[in-house]
């Protein structure tokens, strides 16, 4: 039997896979994205029980399957639930955002240092944070970025001072401070447009439902 091993991560999605178990998606701090198998963890009385929820950042050992890249959990300890992201239907579509993105821009079993810091450092201030539109704009700003792809508004067509200065702010600025601005509804709207170009240009596509979760104004 395979050597336990150790990890720290966030839960990403759970779904059933028997009457008694749960498929777990994590990221976590070691491995990447890894899937494990929580047996039992639908019973009543499982070991796993208020342990696994979404957003959940957990330590735990799971067993690594030598046929598949789904391994067996093990056992879990509960760090910190994030309560309010599952509380508020806007803080979890941002969150539930985030995920999409880190889905469709990495590979499983992967280590990513910057991006879990960066997945880490946006759920804790949305956390204590409004959910405000800008807020996934500056997500992918900062995503782009931490995977190479960092938007250069000298290249390309012309931006606005205001817009540069605004892309320049977002990438040096924490999370809570970003948060906290003000936003012109103009700079919003060219910055919205700009990140659609870099999208296309970098990785090749747009994030799934991209134009349904990231507003077209603020209004």
């Amino acid at each position: 039997m395979p050597t336990p091993e150790a990890a720290h991560g966030i839960l990403l999605r759970t779904y059933p896979l028997t009457e008694t178990s749960l498929i777990v998606r994590w990221l976590t701090e070691e491995h990447g994205r890894i899937s494990t198998v929580a047996k039992g963890a639908r019973r009543d009385k499982s070991a796993f029980k208020g342990k696994l929820d979404l957003f959940f950042e957990c330590s735990f050992t799971f067993r690594r399957s030598p046929r598949s890249d789904l391994h067996q959990l093990s056992e879990v300890k509960l760090d910190k639930t994030r309560v309010p992201l599952r509380m508020n239907y806007l803080k979890l579509k941002q969150a539930s955002y985030w995920i999409t993105l880190l889905e469709m821009t990495t590979e499983v079993e992967t280590p990513l240092d910057q991006l879990y810091d960066l997945g880490l450092e946006f759920l804790d201030a949305l956390v204590e944070n409004d959910p405000i539109p800008g807020n996934l704009l500056a997500l992918e700003l900062k995503w782009l970025s931490s995977l190479g792809w960092e938007p250069n508004p000298q290249v390309g067509p012309k931006t606005s001072r205001e817009l540069q200065e605004q892309i320049q702010k977002i990438l040096i600025s924490p999370w809570n401070s970003l948060m906290q601005i003000e936003w012109d509804p103009k700079v919003y709207t060219q910055l919205r447009g700009f990140l659609t170009r870099y999208w296309r240009e970098g990785p090749g596509f747009l994030p799934k439902r991209r134009d349904k979760e990231v507003p077209l104004t603020m209004d």
